[in-house]
């Protein structure tokens, strides 16, 4: 009876410790949000001129006090297209990480949305991601008649790419969460 009673204390204490274990010893993946600091878009004009970058550094990220440092080093020609291309950089690194090559990597979970607020410049893509989706690092401006423009550009993470229009880059039903978004007002087109 005694053989009997230890026994039976001994199978529910291992059916105990068995029961509440875990059994899903694998561990979860944590992809942390990038750092992006600098952001700078480089426009070529498609047959020849003065190539126009536009950059936003913020040093102190968006929790600093200082707001980013916005440049324009010139003025958009009319009637022109440009090839373009974004480099993305986290300067709080030394030397500077690239966000760009994450972001390649990582091009399934990202895309670029381009907008204008009075549409003398239109954009569109010229890369995408594995599946044939669009991506953005790189992408054709096309301006129109001369004016003043505030030209937006918004990295979101993990977009619904499969939604109407993303392909097209409308970010209105896009999803995801920014990685980055900046706008550059008074971007003249001459």
């Amino acid at each position: 009876m005694k053989l009997l009673k230890n026994s039976l204390i001994a199978f529910t204490t291992v059916l105990t410790l068995t029961s509440c274990s875990d059994d899903d010893n694998t561990p979860s993946v944590i992809n942390e949000e990038e750092v992006i600091t600098t952001l700078t878009a480089t426009l070529t004009p498609v047959g020849g001129g003065e190539t126009i970058t536009l950059q936003s550094r913020d040093l102190d990220g968006d929790s600093g006090p200082n707001p980013p440092v916005m440049t324009i080093s010139g003025n958009l020609t009319a009637s022109t297209v440009y090839n373009g291309s974004i480099e993305l950089l986290n300067e709080t690194e030394m030397p500077a990480e690239s966000i760009s090559e994450e972001v390649k990597e990582e091009d399934e979970d990202h895309q670029f949305f381009f907008s204008s607020t009075s549409n003398l410049v239109t954009f569109s893509y010229s890369d995408e991601d594995m599946d044939g989706n669009p991506l953005g690092l790189e992408f054709t401006l096309t301006t129109s008649q001369a004016g003043t423009d505030v030209v937006t550009f918004t990295l979101r993470h993990e977009p619904n790419k499969d939604a109407d229009g993303v392909s097209d880059g409308d970010i209105t039903n896009a999803g995801g969460e920014t990685d980055i978004s900046v706008s550059f007002n008074n971007v003249t087109v001459q």
